[in-house]
């Protein structure tokens, strides 16, 4: 599953750089797919959805952090734990109960945001 930012989230911003796919942006930021991945232009992503990965996309929140969840690993394929979740002083980076996903569906995904 992807890892959420509750709103429990100081705004330290320590979460921001340890992402490997990029997917953490600062309250109230555009977001786009292409941002620290290898998608450029129209990409088909693993849910299914068309997007352009240059297009900005709204942010998530306009108060907090926030993670974008199509961008979302938990950090498989780069580390052993979400690295946000370690670094976060007041714990708010947790898992999303409804975005569920399998450690294969989410190897697929840090592959398929990662091409070569």
């Amino acid at each position: 599953m992807a890892i959420i930012i509750t709103d429990a989230c100081i705004n330290c911003g320590a979460c921001e750089p340890e992402c490997p796919n990029t997917a953490i942006y600062e309250g109230a930021e555009d977001w786009r797919y292409q941002d620290g991945t290898s998608l450029n232009g129209d990409v088909v992503l693993p849910s299914g959805t068309a997007v352009n990965a240059e297009t900005f996309q709204e942010p998530i929140s306009d108060e907090f952090y926030y993670i974008a969840p199509d961008k979302c690993t938990e950090c498989k394929g780069f580390h052993e734990e979400p690295q946000c979740a370690a670094v976060c002083p007041v714990d708010c980076c947790v898992p999303d109960e409804d975005r569920v996903e399998t450690e294969e569906e989410l190897l697929a995904k840090q592959r398929f945001l990662h091409q070569e």
